[in-house]
């Protein structure tokens, strides 16, 4: 028996792990997310969004004054 693949959109992992598809992108071009390529879209293995591990608070860091004076 062939064992099948869940594949997720670019969307969909964003959605999962709540941050933007510009996000997921980066994660790609990084190499932290394996993706692959079908026709003009990337997808993503569900194994491999359920291991994905976000560090940190999402969002800008905040500005700090130090050393600017």
């Amino acid at each position: 028996m062939e064992e099948t693949t869940k594949l997720m959109s670019i969307k969909e992992v964003a959605e999962a792990k709540k941050i933007t598809v510009g996000r997921v992108y980066q994660l790609i071009n990084e190499g932290s997310l394996p993706a692959q390529k079908i026709g003009t879209h990337f997808v993503v293995a569900k194994s491999d969004c359920d291991l994905l591990v976000i560090h940190g608070k999402p969002g800008r860091p905040p500005k700090s004054n130090k050393g600017i004076y």
